[in-house]
């Protein structure tokens, strides 16, 4: 058989075997079978191999497609990152925005503050003003300079009431606190820390119509007084005791709001907490004199029973309104420097009932040694006031003021001739002169006097008497005075006492004198 018709023989499964051996040497005949096998164990081999490498390649793209899947959700989680960095960063431009606005309104609100008569500063000091400024505004925390930019402390953060239009500022101790128990008076005592300094309340209060400030007390047999000896008291803004606890009490007197309102449980008393009683009582008011406010020091005593409880409970310090223009008038460089001096020089201040002079240095700073030289007292008048009167004639009549029939000088028009009055067209300082002749005829006793008096009370007397007079006699009487007057408040002469041989001579010669004039006016009595 030949080697083609071998070929053609082969099943066909072994097709690919037979082109193997067809390729190959021809065995022989009898080797052929053996060499088959070996061919086909081969196969197998490289097709369990095949099989392998398979299993492999398949396990290695399970991992690679479970690497994968993790970078998906890597990347899925990080997208969600994204959206969430993406949202938040939407939120703070919208914020940065709405910042940007309510920069330029809070732009728009100084530059009305800065047109208020007086104010220099673009920071608000109160407010009223920021209210003033802008009554769209809600109620919230807000930045003030109540003592001015650039002038004195910081501005300072205070919750503004825009109903109202009132500054309230907070403090350590709004709570309420018990004092526990001790005997001695005062022997409790808690400082109280605002969040502002004392420089800025005091400027709050000087500009603002009115401040307060509430204070509660529960007592248990706690008194704030007992047998006329005070246990508790508080300090004000400048370290002085204060013992009353509702109004606008200075003098020292005690008190609580139901003594003001007569209604205390023991109508003897004062105060509720006074009431020596073993029971439950309380005593609550506001302080409202601003001249002392804020408190700065609470201080109670005799708690020293078991059963004694005191417990405290202090309100915020709170302003509202303003005070007129003028009532804010320069007390010192630093008053001219927030509003609106620059030039340094001589300037005229408000001082004690009246106008001072001093240097203002506004190179340096307020708290620069130099920066103020007070010089002196100014001597300003809003009025000229002076008269120099007489009579020319006898005056005997007794009860009634002496009128006088010419005036020497009579600028200002404060006294009237007729009826002898001189009337003061403006608080201040006065001083009054006056010289008189008596005339006395025959008598064994005579006497005159000349009072001056202020309002219908005798403020001065001059008194002249003679004995044994056996002819006509002339003495002389006089009378100076300094006396401080309202305006309004009525000076005049009178004859206070006289015999009836005496009257207050004169005639042509004119030797009655009443002479008067300001001294010092007291410049902003009336503001």
């Amino acid at each position: 058989m030949s080697k083609k018709m071998i070929c053609f023989s082969i099943p066909t499964y072994v097709i690919s075997v037979l082109f193997i051996f067809c390729s190959s040497v021809t065995p022989s005949f009898g080797e052929f079978p053996l060499f088959l096998a070996g061919k086909l164990r081969e196969l197998e081999v490289k097709l369990e191999t095949n099989a392998n490498s398979q299993e492999k390649i398949n396990i290695l793209l399970v991992n690679k497609v479970g690497e994968l899947e993790k970078k998906v959700k890597q990347l899925e989680t990080n997208l969600e990152q994204y959206k969430e960095i993406r949202k938040d960063l939407e939120f703070k431009v919208t914020e940065l925005e709405a910042e940007v606005q309510l920069r330029y309104k809070v732009y728009q609100i100084q530059e009305k503050i800065s047109n208020l008569n007086g104010i220099r500063s673009g920071i608000p000091r109160t407010c009223t003003e920021l209210r003033e400024a802008d009554p769209s505004l809600a109620s919230g925390i807000y930045s003030i300079d109540p003592d001015g930019e650039g002038v004195g402390g910081d501005p300072i953060y205070v919750y503004c009431n825009m109903t109202s239009g009132s500054t309230i500022i907070s403090h350590d101790s709004e709570s309420s606190y018990d004092v526990g128990h001790c005997y001695y008076p005062g022997c409790y005592s808690r400082s109280i820390n605002y969040n502002a300094s004392m420089g800025q309340l005091k400027a709050l209060a000087k500009l603002s119509a009115e401040c307060h400030q509430s204070i509660k007390y529960d007592c248990y047999y706690a008194p704030f007084e007992f047998d006329k000896v005070p246990y508790a008291w508080w300090n004000d803004r400048d370290g002085r005791t204060k013992y009353f606890w509702a109004g606008n009490n200075t003098d020292g007197i005690h008190t609580c709001q139901c003594g003001i309102n007569g209604n205390c449980l023991d109508n003897s008393l004062k105060c509720n907490c006074d009431t020596a009683a073993p029971i439950q009582l309380v005593d609550e008011g506001y302080i409202t004199d601003k001249r002392v406010l804020p408190v700065t020091v609470l201080n109670f005593g005799r708690t020293h029973l078991e059963t004694t409880t005191g417990i405290h409970t202090l309100g915020r310090f709170e302003c509202s309104g303003s005070m007129p223009f003028n009532y804010l008038l320069p007390t010192s460089c630093k008053d001219l420097l927030f509003s609106g001096h620059t030039l340094k020089g001589f300037y005229s201040v408000m001082g004690f009932e009246m106008m001072e002079t001093v240097y203002c240095n506004f190179a340096k700073l307020p708290e620069d040694e130099g920066f103020e030289t007070w010089i002196g007292y100014t001597d300003v008048k809003s009025a000229s006031v002076h008269f120099y009167v007489q009579r020319n004639a006898s005056f005997s009549a007794g009860g009634t003021p002496i009128p006088f029939d010419f005036a020497r000088v009579n600028m200002g028009n404060a006294m009237n001739l007729t009826s002898g009055v001189f009337t003061a067209p403006r608080t201040g300082v006065y001083f009054f002169s006056f010289t008189g002749t008596a005339q006395f005829t025959a008598s064994p006793s005579v006497w005159l006097g000349i009072g001056l008096y202020l309002n219908g009370g005798q403020m001065g007397l001059s008194w002249i008497e003679e004995a044994n007079i056996t002819a006509r006699k002339l003495g002389t009487l006089g009378l100076q005075s300094t006396l401080n007057l309202k305006k309004g408040d009525q000076v005049w002469l009178k004859i206070s006492d006289m015999a009836s041989a005496v009257s207050l001579f004169d005639d042509d010669h004119h030797h009655t004198h009443f002479t008067g004039f300001m001294l010092e006016e007291e410049t902003f009595a009336s503001l």
